[in-house]
């Protein structure tokens, strides 16, 4: 098994609202939330706001990027929404290590905006099988 890092390269995604609407293609979440702004502009929002899902795919691919398969097979994920996203705001994923021992690693999640708030907190858990982190890169 490889060292365990102690943090993640964090990655960034821009946020538009194309890609909500491309999300909302993919997914079948038509919510007038994410994709109406007249709809949107009369919510406490003010406008349209990104899927919660789709920022939380970003927690999923950061890790999938480190961890490979061993995510993809044991990965958990415990978040909590803290703000909203819009399109317009760049979110940037970032992974500390938490804690480790020899059966399992848990990475703490934040996401945040282009202005530092935090859109989205929790934890990332791997679970050490009988494969270990091979898959780390």
């Amino acid at each position: 098994m490889g060292k365990i890092p102690e943090k993640l390269k964090p990655i960034e995604h821009v946020i538009t609202q194309e890609r909500l609407i491309k999300y909302a293609e993919a997914s079948g979440d038509y919510n007038p939330l994410h994709l109406d702004e007249e709809f949107a502009r009369n919510t406490p929002y003010g406008k349209t706001i990104a899927h919660g899902m789709l920022i939380l795919a970003f927690i999923s691919a950061l890790m999938t990027s480190a961890f490979g398969n061993t995510w993809l097979r044991t990965g958990k994920l415990k978040a909590r929404f803290r703000a909203p996203v819009f399109p317009g705001d760049v979110v940037k994923v970032n992974a500390q290590l938490k804690s480790s021992n020899d059966e399992e690693v848990v990475y703490q999640v934040i996401v945040i905006n282009q202005n530092e708030s935090q859109v989205i907190t929790g934890d990332a858990k791997l679970k050490l099988d009988s494969q270990g982190l091979e898959d780390y890169v």
